[in-house]
């Protein structure tokens, strides 16, 4: 018996929930003449604390609660972590990008704290139906986010093909998650750890497999489940990008390690193929399609899917370090991918004045510093050395080496060699000096405080990991024995 409270297991996930009621009950209350802006500060100090009493749940002993539900443990934190920092910094942009009169802004602010307690719940459910439950709330907010931008056209057809085909690939996750009750009899992961192996029905368990990876590899954006993103990223608000194209991914790829380190080990050696064909497709497709787009956010789309690759390569490994390099990256990932929309708002604004690779030629001679950074982050994209990027690189292709993977990680290596000509292309393009002298300026905008924390931060974590890579892996460390150790055994912890 576990001898604390439940409700300290879902402790950040109580004081999202009530900071989205707050920020919505304000928002009423408030006469319509007066600005919500506010409201975001409401939001980042709630999701602050959430972050905070996550890392205090350090010194909970590591088991669950509600019944076997939800689980604490340093996987957990991490994640929980990682989320809470995105959606604190994707709060503090927002402060800063949302015009002062725009409707909805209250709304806005709570959703994106919704989301959040979706997206954390996510990583922490140990039941199967609350890991559906926790994906719909996360997969809500975020199709609302979407079409927030209801004036430019863009906006509601992003919404509705993400809402569409996100629904479609739910419905698949929850037909695997029907097809292992029918095979094991219960939806407890560590229950179903421990009956897999010797269900009587072993076609049923491999269909379950194939339906729950299909669900899961749509969120991460993976190939050939990626076809929503570039259409979704360039309609959706550059700070709704920066949050959909990490923090939901983040709690996918938790939910995809459950999934096969904990509940399906015994299929290891079914699901490791398929993941290597999926990461090559997803590095691939997604990198030659990114060398012909003009559009920077529909680039930056197609990269994401490329690094969904990189990622899953880490997940063809069934050792410990193969595990450890999947948490780095997603880490690394997060800072600089968040680092790159975030420089794209501050110098497109809300209403997006430049979009295309040609509306950043001579970018650098109008506004140095934010270029500077930009520059930083595309670096860190390619894996440049000193970078979190390079590092993040480094742990999964050597995961994959040293589990025999060598032609897998030689391919994401080309891979990366191709990505340089598309990113280069825009430091290139950012660093020119214009054509003509017809190039449309920009008009003057101070970076306020919020944005210049939020820029400083995803630089400031995107440098350190790539100078002091070893604080990082030591804390992925010791979280990874926890999906490790509980598979191989079978029972919950306690």
């Amino acid at each position: 018996m576990n001898s604390i409270p439940d409700i300290y297991r879902i402790l950040p996930e109580v004081i999202l929930t009530l900071t989205g009621v707050l920020i919505m009950l304000v928002d009423a209350s408030l006469p319509p003449a007066i600005a919500r802006r506010s409201l975001g500060w409401v939001g980042a100090l709630g999701t602050t604390f959430a972050m905070l009493t996550s890392i205090w749940q350090l010194n909970l002993p590591m088991g669950t609660g509600f019944y076997g539900t939800v689980e604490t443990s340093p996987f957990t934190v991490f994640f929980h972590v990682l989320i809470c920092g995105i959606v604190l910094v994707a709060l503090l942009l927002s402060m800063d990008t949302l015009p002062e009169k725009s409707h909805h802004q209250g709304e806005y602010y709570a959703l994106i704290v919704f989301g959040a307690v979706g997206m954390c719940l996510l990583t922490g459910a140990v039941e199967l139906l609350l890991v559906f439950i926790a994906l719909e709330i996360s997969s809500i907010a975020t199709y609302v986010l979407a079409g927030y931008r209801k004036e430019t056209g863009r906006g509601p057809e992003a919404a509705i093909k993400y809402f569409l085909l996100g629904s479609f690939a739910t419905g698949f996750l929850l037909y695997g998650i029907a097809l292992i009750f029918g095979a094991t009899g219960t939806t407890q992961i560590y229950e179903i750890a421990a009956k897999v192996a010797s269900a009587p029905n072993h076609g049923l368990v491999v269909a379950s497999l194939g339906l729950m990876l299909v669900g899961i590899l749509f969120k991460v954006s993976a190939a050939p489940f990626h076809v929503w993103t570039p259409d979704v990223y360039e309609g959706s608000p550059t700070p709704v990008v920066a949050l959909m194209s990490t923090a939901p991914k983040a709690a996918a790829f938790a939910l995809l390690l459950r999934v096969l380190y904990e509940i399906f080990p015994s299929l290891h050696s079914l699901w490791t193929p398929l993941l290597w064909v999926v990461a090559v497709l997803s590095m691939t497709v997604g990198n030659l399609a990114a060398l012909r787009q003009q559009n920077v956010k529909r680039m930056l789309a197609y990269s994401s899917i490329a690094h969904a690759g990189y990622l899953l390569v880490a997940f063809t490994a069934p050792q410990q370090d193969a595990i450890s390099g999947a948490l780095f990256y997603t880490a690394a990932y997060a800072a600089m991918n968040v680092g790159a929309f975030l420089v794209l708002t501050e110098l497109s604004g809300f209403d997006e004045r430049i979009r295309s690779l040609e509306d950043f030629t001579g970018l650098a001679l109008q506004r140095p510093g934010l270029s500077a950074l930009l520059g930083f982050f595309l670096l860190s994209l390619i894996g440049i050395p000193f970078t979190g990027g390079f590092f993040g690189k480094f742990f999964v292709f050597s995961a994959a080496i040293h589990s025999g993977h060598i032609w897998l990680a030689i391919i994401g290596l080309i891979n990366s060699g191709i990505a340089c000509f598309y990113y280069l292309r825009l430091l290139a393009a950012i660093y020119s000096r214009p054509l003509t002298d017809t190039a449309r300026p920009l008009p003057p905008r101070k970076v306020t405080a919020p944005a210049a924390l939020a820029l400083a931060a995803t630089a400031l974590a995107t440098l350190g990991l790539g100078i002091l890579p070893t604080r990082l892996l030591h804390l992925v460390q010791r979280a990874t024995p926890q999906t490790i150790t509980t598979a191989a055994s079978g029972v919950a912890p306690r």
